[in-house]
């Protein structure tokens, strides 16, 4: 097989990320039983954070990028992936313990691959990719614990970036009174109640209070943002609602109580996509196939960039210049 492109990130002795693209072969990249050609990946913060260095993502001294990929099996061994069957790969250890989406190429194992639904085109499956992954399985875990619509609205934060602007499209769409909370509502609140956000809750605006229990307002809440916003999320969800913790973005310290647990029964749920079991991802991607299947996707993607492009777009997201989606045309 030829070379092909990557866009590869190595850590450097000093502490420092040097990445770009490069040119390598198929048997440089990590093991695997399955191989396939990458059509699309797409950015995510957690990719910014690995390209730029500024989050100490690799657990490797030199890896491809990319935590998503979507493409067809070019050699599927003895796994029961045929030659030419349309799969995505998200997690997975993807661009922090294995080579990533970001080349022509991806070699995995075969427990990290998902068929691709046959509603969902290769494009559909990479602006979904973790983001959209990320936000079905939480209301998967949601639902299971017993939330519904008649709990009362639940509240999406960081509601402008990927996974909220596809948790607020995904709720919404299974009948959810959703609530925006973003801290740029004049760029994106229209957008947001576009996507089905019933009302845009302005971040700089919030009094989170003291007290170990503020009055009740959220049925549950889908956290991109940790730390204090996590806090204050405890004290205001409604009896026996569910608060899905996904993202990290305003602090990993969490200042609560038992309170909120123990006199009012909220549940306070881990979302974690990347170790997924294989059962469970395959019915959540049947799911964004179905029932969970955005009804905005199109508004959610921003832009379609290619390989070299990639550095530019790490800046923008990590400057918070980015909302929705990013998906990067790898090999088509």
């Amino acid at each position: 097989m030829t070379s092909f492109n990557a866009f590869r990130i190595h850590l450097e002795a000093d502490g420092k990320v040097r990445s770009g693209i490069e040119s390598l072969h198929l048997d440089e990249l990590s093991p695997g039983e399955v191989v396939i050609e990458v059509e699309y990946s797409a950015v995510n913060y957690k990719d910014a954070l690995a390209g730029t260095g500024r989050g100490r993502i690799l657990r490797q001294s030199s890896l491809i990028g990319g935590i998503d990929a979507v493409g067809v099996v070019i050699d599927g061994g003895a796994t029961g992936f045929a030659a030419g069957q349309p799969v995505v790969v998200t997690g997975c250890g993807l661009s922090e313990t294995r080579d990533g989406g970001y080349a022509r190429y991806l070699r995995v194992p075969a427990d990290c691959v998902v068929p691709l639904p046959d509603t969902l085109t290769s494009f559909q499956a990479a602006a979904l990719g973790t983001a959209g992954f990320t936000a079905a399985l939480a209301v998967q875990r949601m639902e299971d614990n017993g939330q519904t619509p008649a709990h009362g609205p639940i509240l999406v934060t960081g509601a402008s970036g990927g996974v909220g602007s596809l948790a607020v499209d995904l709720l919404a769409g299974c009948g959810y009174e959703v609530h925006a909370l973003t801290g740029k509502p004049d760029r994106s609140g229209d957008w947001l109640r576009t996507l089905g956000a019933a009302q845009v809750v302005d971040r700089h605006a919030l009094d989170y209070g003291k007290r170990p229990l503020e009055k009740a307002l959220w049925g549950g809440a889908v956290d991109n943002a940790g730390g204090e916003t996590l806090a204050w999320l405890t004290r205001t969800v409604r009896p026996y609602g569910n608060i899905a913790a996904i993202g990290l973005a305003g602090g990993v310290e969490l200042n609560t109580t038992v309170m909120p647990f123990i006199l009012r029964g909220v549940s306070l749920l881990g979302i974690h996509s990347v170790d997924c079991p294989s059962a469970l991802r395959r019915h959540v991607w049947s799911r964004l196939a179905g029932d969970l299947r955005p009804r905005h996707l199109e508004a959610i993607v921003q832009e379609t960039v290619d390989l070299e492009t990639l550095p530019r777009v790490f800046e923008q997201m990590l400057a918070g210049a980015v909302q929705g989606r990013v998906v990067v045309r790898v090999g088509v």
